[in-house]
């Protein structure tokens, strides 16, 4: 059996409104319910487990594969809510696409100060 990432927990003061709020924004299924984990199922069956923390959570990355056509749907999504996005990982690039590897890709700043990020084509690909 060859190895594969099947979920991770992501720690959020509101996991409803993370979970419901990033299918949004990525235009994907809506997230289900299971346990204490609002769950969020990629087209790759990975799954983002939102689960509310108690405290402040420590905001971490995650990247996502689109297509070109969703691409341009996601960063209109951002745009349309007014919030910012860069380039870069480090947000200094602010407003622009970055073009690495040949491909488009951009970060914003998803709940719980996590950096997410949307690319078309793999790092090093």
């Amino acid at each position: 059996m060859s190895i594969e990432l099947n979920h991770t927990i992501v720690h959020v003061t509101d996991k409803v409104a993370a979970a419901d709020g990033l299918a949004e924004i990525l235009g994907v299924d809506p997230p289900t319910s299971y346990g204490p984990f609002r769950v969020l199922t990629l087209a790759n069956g990975v799954s983002l487990d939102f689960a509310d923390d108690h405290g402040a959570p420590d905001g971490q990355h995650y990247a996502f594969m689109v297509g070109e056509e969703e691409f341009d749907e996601i960063r209109q999504r951002i745009v349309d809510r007014g919030w910012l996005f860069w380039a870069d990982p480090f947000h200094r690039r602010e407003g622009e696409i970055n073009t690495n590897d040949g491909g488009r890709g951009l970060y914003w700043e998803g709940p719980d100060g996590h950096n997410l990020e949307i690319i078309t084509v793999p790092y090093g690909g």
